[in-house]
């Protein structure tokens, strides 16, 4: 039995998820406004979204939208 490792951007979207169901975050808001609450994690995150193609301008939602990160 193998254990499957999960993408750590399936736990980011996971944590954004949790952001927006408590009402810190709005799905209309822009991505920008996640460097307020990741703080020194925001560099990271920040190159990982735009690796994706995600812009800082985008909504949260379509984070959300995300069903597979599969990097090719």
């Amino acid at each position: 039995m193998t254990k499957q490792l999960t993408h750590p951007m399936m736990k980011f979207q996971r944590k954004v998820s949790l952001l927006v169901e408590s009402k810190v975050l709005k799905p209309s808001d822009s991505i920008w406004k996640l460097a307020l609450l990741y703080d020194n994690e925001w560099s990271y995150w920040k190159k990982e979204l735009l690796d994706f193609g995600f812009v800082m301008q985008d909504p949260v939602s379509e984070v959300l939208l995300v069903e597979a990160w599969d990097e090719e």
